[in-house]
């Protein structure tokens, strides 16, 4: 990417967009599946010199809040902490 271009800082944005979707959440349904799919993310990461804060890493956790969201194997739920002010309003 140039500098000095009108749209520089959109590109990187637009990059590092794609690079964190496929970056925050690795999913497997198998322990070997799930290790080979981390060494694959590891390698993009040192690839494009990007590094991961292991204090902010969580690996091989059965169920995980992730954007607001519960992750778990049956798939994406709604986070109960979100959901108990709806659910704890009194009826009008």
């Amino acid at each position: 990417m140039s500098f000095g271009l009108k749209n520089a800082g959109a590109t990187y944005q637009r990059l590092m967009d794609k690079v964190f979707k496929e970056v925050l959440g690795v999913k497997s349904a198998k322990a070997e599946e799930h290790r080979e799919a981390l060494e694959r993310v590891f390698e993009i990461l040192r690839n494009h010199q990007l590094r991961l804060n292991p204090e902010k890493c969580s690996f091989g956790v059965q169920v995980g809040k992730f954007l607001g969201f519960m992750l778990t194997e049956r798939g994406i739920e709604a986070n109960p902490d979100k959901c108990h002010v709806v659910i704890s309003m009194r009826s009008p």
